[in-house]
């Protein structure tokens, strides 16, 4: 089963190859294809370091890294607006729900920071026509 904590439902939805390093970018390759190409694949949702955070440099051991403070503002954001928990859910679901729920305004308080922000893809769908209906 592969663990991601909260942020990183958004993340893994438009990962595009870019990452810190070569063996981060293979990780992200491996963990995005693998929860993208299987309709009924499981994750667990992690309140701590998950398995994309193993191969990121600002990774300092389990449960921790070096931008800690930044990436659980982050986490707490999707839990807030989103009701996510500490559990196994189907990735797809959890996904949909989340799409169906996020407002513009919803995402740019949650990845406004982010150092990946100018390259995310998220911001193409985020910015789109039907999201800015929904926030009216």
């Amino acid at each position: 089963m592969i663990n991601l904590r909260p942020h990183h439902l958004l993340c893994t939805q438009f990962y595009r190859g870019n990452g810190y390093s070569n063996d981060f970018v293979k990780n992200m390759d491996y963990v995005t294809s693998t929860i993208r190409s299987n309709e009924d694949i499981e994750i667990k949702v992690v309140y701590s370091t998950d398995d994309l955070c193993t191969k990121c440099p600002s990774f300092v051991a389990e449960n921790h890294c070096s931008t800690n403070e930044k990436v659980k503002e982050m986490d707490s954001k999707i839990v807030k607006y989103f009701n996510i928990q500490d559990k196994t859910y189907n990735y797809k679901k959890i996904i949909s729900d989340i799409n169906k729920q996020i407002t513009y305004d919803m995402y740019l308080d949650i990845c406004d920071h982010c150092q990946w922000f100018d390259m995310c893809a998220s911001k193409e769908l985020y910015n789109s026509q039907n999201l800015k209906k929904r926030e009216n």
